[in-house]
């Protein structure tokens, strides 16, 4: 049986004590069509050069392609990354995490089994700057999710608008999902939730319950700023994101995306030290959440009754 090609992508950015893990790991994983994508994005460490040390060691051992250039973001990086891929599914990585063996074919299985998905996630462990396993599964000991919700498309749609539970490369793609989804908007820091989104929009997305993965908690985590500014930044582009998602949805889900783009509002405004309009934005929130129960429970009332 020959099994579809998988291309690993790996955006590589100041990782030099971590990136070698990372380059093993695709190595390490027993899935046998696969080719290996790294893009240094102008690093300022040691990153690119142990790269290029890896390739000479084990670049006969897969097809790899590596470049080195200025830095440009995540987001253009993906872009282009992407553009290089042969493969029919894309693995998208971190050059600080790393891939656990056997998930690619797991992975892989369920998009064959289920050709309308465009994707398809599964759960990662959570390691440490030293590699020692915190956590056996992100998103129900990091995240605190219920993994029962991911069962059904309503609650994989619910849990990624308003339960965000995903950490680390936990996602397979289709290579020809990404005409259908769009590029990467390359003025966004922060691309995962923008993907995500337009994959749950077009219902799109699956899930199996297995570890694929393991995400690494360290200090420079984008999502472990701390810096006012820069959360406050980060959550701006976050809601401007959200709400520009909105009519990608119908209803109720695009009701709950509008209560979320409230609650980051609220975020905001509590960081800025504005209580009222704190206040104003959460009762928005609760209001929005309210009204959307009521469109559920009459969903499952006129369900019940045809």
């Amino acid at each position: 049986m020959t099994f579809p090609l998988v291309s690993y992508l790996i955006p590589a950015y100041n990782h030099e004590r971590f990136v070698q893990q990372c380059l093993d790991s695709v190595l390490a994983d027993p899935y046998d069509n696969k080719e290996l994508i790294v893009i240094d994005d102008g690093s300022s460490d040691s990153t690119a050069s142990i790269i290029e040390e890896w390739i000479v060691s084990h670049g006969d051992s897969m097809t790899v392609q590596f470049r080195s250039r200025p830095n440009r973001g995540v987001t253009a990086t993906l872009n282009e990354l992407a553009g290089l891929a042969r493969g029919e599914f894309l693995r998208l990585g971190a050059s600080d995490d790393y891939f656990l063996p056997g998930g690619s074919r797991l992975l892989a299985d369920y998009l064959v089994a289920y050709p309308d998905k465009l994707a398809v996630i599964g759960d990662g462990m959570v390691v440490n700057e030293a590699s020692e396993v915190v956590y056996r599964s992100s998103m129900t000991d990091l995240h605190h999710a219920d993994k029962r919700h991911y069962a059904t498309d309503h609650g994989i749609i619910t849990s990624v608008i308003s339960r965000w539970a995903l950490a680390g490369p936990v996602l397979m793609i289709r290579k020809g999902a990404i005409p259908v989804l769009g590029v990467w908007d390359e003025r966004l820091r922060i691309d995962d939730w923008y993907l995500f989104l337009r994959l749950v929009a077009r219902n799109g997305l699956g899930f199996i319950d297995a570890a694929v993965c393991a995400y690494r908690l360290h200090d420079t985590n984008t999502c472990r700023v701390t810096d006012p500014l820069k959360r406050i930044r980060n959550l701006s582009e976050t809601r401007e994101m959200a709400a520009q998602h909105v009519p990608f949805f119908s209803s109720p889900y695009d009701a709950l995306l509008k209560a979320q783009c409230r609650l980051i509002d609220a975020k905001v405004a509590y960081l800025q030290r504005r209580p009222l309009a704190t206040g104003r934005h959460l009762a928005a929130y609760a209001l929005l959440r309210l009204q959307v129960g009521l469109m559920e429970g009459e969903t499952s009332f006129r369900g019940a009754c045809e």
